[in-house]
């Protein structure tokens, strides 16, 4: 029924091609509101289905996001003024699911075109004549039935102006605020800040002087000598112009030879395990009965103490069967003398950690670093099931990094509603870091159905939902090497959504090798997929290492 009906669709979309015409120089653009910039102004979408987002957007700083369900195609239209017997040209960028452009009531042919669907900005482009009564035509995008949702911005209706004219040009944008200095190596500098409405760039300058631009609102300055202080600032642009500088910072560049050394190097394709640090059943375990074929050990969980975004850890001694701390520590340094990273986990199920300003930013960043130094982890993991704000979490991080230096091990574990978009917090938080994020390990698991990168809805437990999901991160810009498959590792150690290791490693060749897929096959491998996660290593043990046993070897034979 679908493809029956995009055919048709597709063929009337090519009889129009001869309508195209290059715009006059009087033309303008009729469309009101057409980059979403002011929300849903002017435009009426089908059942509540649209949406202004601030990410993906073309340009400026929103674009519409419409999600079909059910029976609803996610329409969203506006009625533009129009001259008769006039000629249009009708554009729009899109991206995401099935999306479709067009323009009804025009008097004469009403013409769509469409798109099955793209991870990158695409424009759709056609055109329509007015009749000799036609004042005004309907100008509509729209998804497809049971499709994942699309996004549309800068939309355009160029020809004679039909009595509205064309709204106001950009203006020069503000200053951005909020510049803050990263990560640093002997010739580097990682800057961060606001983002600025109206821009759509940014220049970055050091010591006065133009040093690099960003489309974004994070860029690295390179080319620096060691062991020296720089000023930075920051302007926005658009096509009105650019913006005064904001205020100046300084940051120093690391020294030769100094700074804390990195730790083991994590493996092309690496094993996580959490262990936990309390007993809920599971095998209790100390960190030396954690298997070999664990590459990265999460020690399960840090604590909030009251001052916002500040955390501590306290061994549950009692819990662990008289585990010492001074145990925990030795056992930490003989992990790491055998090759695994060893990282603090900051969140899980019950954990509340609230990083939404910036002094628990600073307070996180803080506080992570100093468990760092204390019990010698390399790196922190970002396991936060109630609510993180991209923002903040993005700024801490940076400092932790600053701090901490280039062998700082950062790991993530999104729900998997927190990575179905580039627009959700947790997502926002991984690619703003991608040039410090070592993986992001999603929990397949206690989720239900999800959409897949290719817009349909699968089922979790079994090798398609690992797969498809997985696609999204894929696709959605983070590098194979940052992507890992989370998994329980026992029917015990989740509500839902356990499977067998032999689908897991299934996943892990169909995304790897394009072999043992199910029904979803990516259009290309992922050599580089950096392996697999478990929760946890306890039930694992529990279990009799089933799991690692299974996946480990499997992960270390991969491409």
């Amino acid at each position: 029924m679908l493809g029956g009906t995009l055919a048709v669709v597709a063929a009337a979309a090519l009889t129009v091609t001869g309508l195209v015409s290059t715009a006059q120089a009087a033309d303008v653009n009729n469309a009101k509101n057409a980059g979403f910039e002011s929300g849903l102004a002017n435009w009426t979408c089908s059942g509540g289905s649209g949406a202004a987002v601030s990410s993906p957007v073309r340009s400026g700083t929103s674009a519409l996001k419409a999600t079909p369900a059910g029976h609803d195609n996610a329409r969203c239209s506006q009625s533009v003024k129009v001259k008769p017997n006039s000629t249009y040209a009708l554009s729009s960028w899109v991206q995401g699911g099935y999306a479709y452009l067009g323009v009804s009531g025009t008097g004469t042919t009403d013409v769509s075109t469409w798109t099955p669907g793209s991870s990158s900005w695409t424009k759709l482009s056609t055109s329509f004549r007015t009749g000799a009564n036609t004042t005004s035509v309907t100008v509509y995008t729209h998804g497809w039935y049971g499709q994942a949702a699309y996004f549309a911005d800068d939309v355009e209706v160029t020809g004679p102006d039909g009595g509205g004219g064309e709204e106001p040009g950009p203006v020069i944008p503000a200053a951005p605020a909020g510049l803050t200095a990263g990560a640093t190596t002997t010739s580097s500098v990682a800057l961060s800040w606001n983002a600025v409405s109206g821009a759509t760039g940014y220049k970055v300058y050091r010591n006065g002087a133009q040093a690099t631009t960003s489309t974004g609102t994070s860029a690295t300055v390179t080319g620096l000598t060691a062991d020296t202080a720089y000023q930075f600032s920051v302007s926005a642009t658009n096509a009105a112009g650019e913006s005064v500088k904001s205020a100046a910072i300084s940051a120093r560049t690391a020294k030769e030879g100094t700074g804390p050394g990195p730790g083991p190097a994590v493996p092309k394709h690496a094993v996580t395990g959490y262990w936990q640090n309390f007993n809920n059943g599971a095998a209790v375990q100390k960190l030396t009965d954690v298997p070999a074929d664990y590459d990265i050990i999460a020690v399960s969980f840090a604590d909030a103490t009251p001052t916002p975004g500040q955390v501590t850890f306290n061994l549950d001694t009692a819990g662990l069967n008289g585990y010492t701390d001074a145990q925990f520590r030795a056992d930490i340094k003989t992990k790491q003398a055998q090759g695994k990273n060893v990282i603090i986990s900051i969140g899980g199920e019950l954990g509340t950690v609230r990083v939404d300003n910036d002094a628990s930013a600073t307070a996180f960043a803080n506080s992570v670093y100093a468990l760092m130094q204390d019990y010698g982890f390399n790196g922190v993991d970002i396991d936060l099931e109630n609510g993180l704000n991209a923002t903040y979490m993005t700024k801490a991080l940076r400092q932790l990094s600053a701090k901490a230096g280039s062998g700082l091990v950062i790991t993530m574990a999104p729900q998997t509603i927190d990575m179905q978009s580039t627009s959700g917090e947790y997502f926002k938080t991984a690619l703003n870091i991608k040039d410090i994020l070592t993986v992001v390990n999603m929990q397949y698991y206690n989720s239900g159905s999800m959409l897949g990168c290719d817009g349909k809805v699968y089922s979790q437990g079994s090798v398609d939902f690992l797969t498809a999901l997985a696609c999204i991160q894929l696709e959605g810009g983070l590098d194979p090497s940052q992507v890992g498959i989370g998994v329980p590792a026992s029917t015990r150690g989740a509500g839902s959504g356990y499977v067998s290791p032999s689908i897991v490693n299934a996943a892990l060749d169909c995304l790897t090798k394009g072999t043992n897929c199910g029904s979803f096959k990516p259009s290309k491998t992922y050599p580089s997929l950096r392996g697999a996660m478990t929760w946890s290593t306890n039930w694992d043990a529990t279990a009799g290492f089933a799991w690692s046993k299974a996946v480990g070897p499997h992960v270390r034979s991969l491409p």
